[in-house]
């Protein structure tokens, strides 16, 4: 359905921003995953049409949406992570205002507003002005306006950004019911944003795919690399600077390390299975 071919990006005066990278995208929820820096922004800028790459190809439905974007620009629900509003406009002002540009009649806006407002729970704030909004409230105003016209295409960039947690999985589960029927790309570093809902993960650092496929084949990857093992608190930091570590836990025996190695790496370690967060350290630091 969307296709992102050999796809490279680079800024003036900067280096590669994305290197030459490929994706083919279907339905389902693909998590694009990746330290600060990787070139995700980057790469979804370029699948909005926002912005043109170097050099490369978009295609949508076999069509060019480089040449001619319009047809993938009206199929597209796109969050920016520098989402921004006009702060003495209401949630209900702005999202008709939007709805407008996106060409939706004033009768079916007015219906659909309503119930994208319920379904970010912000119904209670509807008629209040934006500028008093909290940066939560804001990033789902951002999440409603994405969604306004039914898009077949979400592109979400960090969409978590200031959400509760509470919120958080109210969104990942929005995301998952979007993506039955649907392309939901969604952008994050944040490994528990995708975890339990994408079909596809794909890990980006330097601009280019290091990791790409199902959650369980990424586990495979990893799975008799894990190890754990509880250490004298006054050595855990030399072991994390020598040691690929993945995280550690202060314990009333020691902390505990959990550890990336091909190999036992401390006489005491034991082999544990792998989770999603240790797939994603051990493509990023590969």
């Amino acid at each position: 359905m969307l296709e992102l071919l050999d796809i490279t990006k680079v800024y003036k005066g900067q280096k590669r921003a994305v290197d030459g990278l490929t994706l083919r995208l279907g339905p389902g929820l693909v998590g694009l995953l990746g330290p600060n820096g990787a070139g995700k922004s980057s790469l979804l800028r370029i699948a909005a049409t926002v912005t043109r790459p170097t050099s490369g190809s978009v295609r949508f439905d076999g069509a060019d949406a480089v040449a001619r974007p319009d047809g993938l620009r009206r199929a597209l629900g796109y969050l920016p992570q520098d989402f921004g509003v006009y702060p003495n406009l209401t949630a209900v002002e702005f999202l008709a205002y939007l709805a407008a540009v996106k060409g939706l009649s004033a009768r079916s806006a007015r219906s659909r507003i309503d119930e994208l407002l319920e379904l970010v729970n912000l119904a209670h704030a509807a008629r209040r002005p934006l500028g008093g909004y909290s940066g939560g409230m804001l990033r789902r105003v951002g999440i409603a306006q994405t969604l306004l016209a039914d898009p077949r295409v979400v592109i979400v960039d960090e969409p978590t950004a200031g959400l509760d947690p509470e919120e958080r999985v109210r969104f990942r589960n929005l995301l998952s019911d979007l993506a039955a029927d649907r392309l939901v790309l969604l952008s994050t570093h944040i490994v528990g944003d995708v975890e339990s809902v994408a079909s596809r993960i794909a890990v980006v650092k330097g601009g280019r795919v290091r990791l790409d496929g199902p959650p369980e084949e990424l586990l495979r990857g990893v799975a008799g690399h894990v190890w754990e093992a509880t250490v004298p608190p006054e050595a855990a930091a030399a072991l994390q600077q020598r040691l690929l570590t993945t995280r550690s836990v202060r314990t009333p025996a020691g902390v505990r390390l959990r550890v990336l190695a091909t190999s036992r790496p401390l006489a005491d370690a034991v082999p544990v299975a792998p989770d999603l967060e240790d797939a994603y350290v051990g493509a990023v630091h590969r």
